[in-house]
């Protein structure tokens, strides 16, 4: 499964403008037409790369751009792109590689295996979930809302302004790729899908509600920083079995744990020297890319600062992504 599909920004920008952007919640044109004008150049000491709105996402970027800079002699771009546009964007050479795909088997298929213009770049080293969460003070107050077959029971407790007199759901972004409207349909749940806007967006109401010790059940992910700063407990959806989410119309099942791969351009995974092998090598740990999170998250570093920091404490993470 996808994870999301974030709206993009409207210009090429630097890791840290992005994070800033996204952490704001701003920003929304389309970037499918725009690219850095030295990707995919033959020869060049420049690696493009996409990166996603949410944090963790920019937490890879960040630290493999301060290494490709620092280490490797690189100039980094950066390319926000809504993930399924990123990778028509990275077959045609527009971008060279993404770090954190949460799973597009279509786009898989078309461009890895039948046009091949796309390379697998190896596993992340993070493993991706997406589920419903209740806050952890609810849940130890009322320990059955952690089974979807009580969350009607609770609807009331869960309703909002917003969601028409029905238990609210609440989700990030329209553009997220996510199955709640039809699991609520097909499990018959008193609930109203309710978007935040954007992840910078739910991140605000989900601290509001904490604040305020209010119930709440939301579309949320891991990893993810914000559990360190508000505990959440998972919902338990009907288990996840294999091709149960196929008919996106009929999905009545959990999300499945993703491990979250890297791909990069096919002529850049063959010819892009050092940096194409630096970021194949590139793999960490959820608890590093959480590190990096907080730093930008709620540290309020820039980017690029905070991987520096991290770089500094874990040379012997990172020299083993260096190529020989």
């Amino acid at each position: 499964m996808a994870r999301t599909r974030l709206a993009a920004l409207a210009a090429t920008a630097t890791a840290a403008t992005v994070a800033l952007t996204a952490l704001t919640g701003c920003g929304a044109a389309d970037m499918t037409r725009q690219a850095s004008p030295y990707a995919d150049a033959k020869g060049s000491r420049t690696v493009t790369l996409s990166v996603q709105s949410w944090v963790g996402a920019q937490a890879n970027v960040a630290v493999a751009q301060y290494l490709l800079e620092h280490e490797l002699g690189y100039r980094v771009d950066t390319v926000q792109i809504d993930e399924v546009p990123a990778w028509d964007a990275l077959s045609q050479g527009r971008v060279d590689a993404i770090l954190e795909d949460w799973g597009h088997p279509d786009q898989e298929k078309r461009y890895v295996e039948d046009k091949a213009t796309i390379k697998a770049g190896g596993e992340l080293g993070v493993t991706g979930h997406i589920g419903w969460f209740v806050p952890t003070y609810f849940a130890e107050q009322h320990p059955d809302v952690t089974d979807w077959k009580n969350l009607n029971k609770y609807a009331n407790d869960f309703r909002t302004a917003e969601s028409g007199g029905k238990g609210q759901l609440m989700d990030g972004s329209p553009s997220y790729v996510t199955n709640d409207k039809a699991l609520v349909k097909n499990l018959g749940l008193d609930y109203q899908v309710v978007f935040a806007g954007s992840e910078a967006a739910q991140i605000t109401q989900i601290k509001q509600f904490a604040k305020e010790k209010k119930p709440f059940l939301s579309y949320w992910y891991k990893p993810q920083w914000l559990f360190e700063k508000v505990p959440m407990t998972e919902v338990k959806l009907p288990e996840h079995q294999e091709g149960c989410d196929a008919d996106t119309e009929k999905v009545a099942c959990a999300y499945p744990h993703t491990p979250l791969r890297k791909f990069l351009n096919a002529r850049f995974a063959d010819g892009g020297g050092d940096a194409a092998a630096f970021l194949k090598k590139f793999r960490w740990t959820t608890e590093m890319q959480n590190d990096v999170s907080l730093m930008i998250a709620e540290e309020k570093l820039a980017p690029q600062e905070a991987a520096a920091r991290w770089v500094k404490e874990n040379e012997a993470t990172w020299r083993t992504w260096l190529p020989s």
